[in-house]
């Protein structure tokens, strides 16, 4: 069978990346420019300016990724790129750039659902075995997906305000500590204890879903008490506190589902996937419980184009290509993408 090499396109965010993915496992190539210095000074992400720097950056990145996969135009079968879900001027700029590549050499075209992505970005180091439960942590989502094939989405959980990134970075802003908050806290994490014992939001008992607005606020609200006091705030118990709330609500809810779907089969995904103490803490309930755990390499848990051009080979079997007309949406709905 011939192999099939895919170019991926991923600007949903702040990352401006481009990858080259042969028959949706292996990496030619995997370009990822971040903006994360640019946005430090304004403690999060801006859309403008995120979008700004695609312009800038997008066509660089496509040709770094075609050089470092040592190819030409004439070598690919597809264009890959993310449409969604994103900040939509983000997403634009990578999708105007994956048309205009795919009308001039003229190859199809392949829509991508960003969460797919993150999903898919484990398909990089092993095949997917199904039926099986998707975690996904991110800045902007919380989800529990169960897949039974491939393409195959059904939305078991989500979030009900904040991400759970969101949270990590809101609590960190009121911390002091820089942008991105995630990986700061996760580090005084380990040296703090948790002693604030903030609130745990488990919902329904029924419910997958997730809410991290309340834990969110309860850590404000004690930061700010504290400090009208004059008393002294230990950011490393701080930090452990609140991360192991989020942590126990996490697994709690996802071992939930593991059982009650019976899978025997666990994927978490996201750029929150890289937080050692979620890492760690699946790790114990994976040799406890029995159940397969599989967590992507650090450098697929942010943004990438690879994992879009995983997702994107199992779509180019199916044949599923989009027209020059396909617009960038900032939610999409990830059963909709279901095949």
């Amino acid at each position: 069978m011939k192999d099939i090499k895919i170019l991926a396109i991923e600007t949903s965010c702040d990352e401006t990346a481009a990858s080259v993915v042969q028959n949706g496992n292996k990496v030619l190539s995997n370009v990822v420019i971040s903006q994360i210095e640019s946005h430090k000074r304004f403690g999060g992400v801006v859309p403008e300016v995120a979008s700004r720097h695609h312009v800038e950056l997008i066509t660089i990145v496509i040709e770094e990724a075609m050089q470092e996969a040592n190819l030409k135009p004439e070598d690919l079968d597809a264009v890959a790129v993310t449409y969604g879900p994103g900040l939509i001027g983000a997403l634009l700029v990578g999708l105007n750039a994956a048309k205009a590549y795919a009308f001039a050499h003229d190859l199809p075209l392949i829509p991508v659902h960003h969460i797919a992505g993150h999903i898919y970005a484990n398909q990089l180091e092993r095949k997917l075995q199904f039926p099986l439960v998707a975690l996904i942590v991110s800045g902007g989502h919380t989800e529990l997906i169960k897949m039974n094939e491939h393409l195959d989405f059904t939305v078991l959980g989500e979030t009900r305000d904040d991400a759970v990134g969101e949270a990590y970075d809101k609590v960190a802003r009121v911390l002091g500590l820089p942008y991105p908050g995630g990986p700061e806290i996760d580090r005084l994490a380990k040296e703090g204890e948790d002693t604030y014992k903030f609130p745990r939001a488990y919902l329904d008992k029924d419910s997958y879903d997730f809410s991290f607005s309340g834990l969110k606020s309860a850590v404000i609200n004690t930061l700010h008490n504290e400090r009208q006091k004059n008393n002294p705030i230990n950011e490393k118990d701080v930090s452990r506190s609140f991360q192991e709330s989020v942590i126990d609500v996490l697994t709690e809810k996802t071992l939930d589902a593991i059982i009650s779907e019976d899978v025997k089969d666990l994927i978490v995904a996201g750029g929150v996937a890289a937080n050692s103490g979620l890492r760690g803490r699946f790790e114990t309930l994976s040799e406890k419980h029995g159940f397969n755990l599989y967590i992507p390499a650090l450098k697929y848990c942010t943004d990438n184009a690879a994992m879009i051009g995983a997702v994107a080979y199992e779509l180019y079997l199916k044949k599923h290509f989009a027209d020059l007309d396909l617009n960038g949406q900032n939610y999409i709905d990830i059963e909709e993408f279901s095949f």
